[in-house]
Parts: structure tokens; sequence; C-alpha cells
């Protein structure tokens, strides 16, 4: 039987705070953990999934646990490498609006080749072409950069 979305969170959490090697004292008695469990799955979209199997969720739900596992160890930088890859429009769209409300005091590092993604999300942009800068900027300034359009957008 595999973990419920809230055991996974727990662990994360509890990992964090270092109880998972408190044997001899139920997790269940440390209330503190309980609502940051419950907090992290509501930030993450996932309160009505918690007792489901983890195993059991859709595979944009599964990208979203695992932001919110990463998110338990409390970063000051998470980094993202292709978040919305292989979703559905409906899931980026969740995945995008999700990302967007995570804490401020989080920095995100994006990577991504879905330029409403990245132009939706960022504040600042870093456009690589074979390893080299060809822009960094607002999503404004990138968006309008003649090099980017010419070798992203396939516009001269």
């Amino acid at each position: 039987m595999g973990l419920t979305v809230y055991q996974n969170i727990q662990l994360a959490v509890q990992q964090r705070l270092g109880l998972a090697s408190r044997w001899f004292r139920p997790a269940w008695l440390f209330t503190s953990l309980e609502q940051e469990i419950v907090e992290l799955a509501t930030t993450l979209g996932l309160e009505e999934r918690l007792e489901e199997p983890a195993g059991s969720l859709s595979y944009g739900e599964q990208r979203q646990l695992e932001i919110a596992l990463a998110l338990a160890m409390r970063p000051r930088v998470l980094l993202l490498d292709e978040p919305t890859a292989g979703m559905s429009p409906a899931e980026t769209a969740t995945m995008v609006h999700m990302i967007a409300n995570l804490p401020r005091d989080v920095t995100l590092l994006i990577i991504e080749h879905d330029m409403d993604v990245v132009f939706s999300l960022a504040d600042r942009i870093t456009v690589l072409h074979y390893g080299q800068v060809i822009a960094d900027g607002t999503p404004e300034e990138v968006k309008g950069n003649p090099k980017v359009l010419e070798v992203y957008l396939g516009e001269a």
C-alpha cells in the first residue's frame, strides 16, 4: 500500500523538524505538524486529496505534491525544471496559478520552454541559446528583443 498525500507531506515536515527519528513519541502529538501539513496541501491545491494514495493522483497533482515536499523543507530558493512539461492545458493552467501563488519569500528559478508560462510567471527572464545569454530583462523587454524573436519565436 502506498503512502497518502498527507503521509508524504508529513514525512517531509518531520524530516525538517528533526522528528523523523523520534520513535517513542507519536507524530500526532505534534499539533503544529498537523497544521503545517494542511497548510502546505492547501497552498498546493491538494487539500481535498490528503487521504488519497499519492500514486492515484493525476500527473499534474503528482507534480504539485513534489513541490509541496520541496516547500516542506522551507527553502529560500526553489528550482523548478520544466514544471509544466507533459501537462494538459488545464493542468498547466492549474500549475501556473499555483506557482504564481507560492510564498513570496521563496525565490523561484524556473527553467521552462513554454513561453506563455514564462511570461506569465517571471519578473525577470534570461534567455539562453546554445549556452549563451542572448537576452536578459523584464518579460516586456525579452518579448521585444529581436534576437529572441528570431531564435525562439520564429519572427525576424
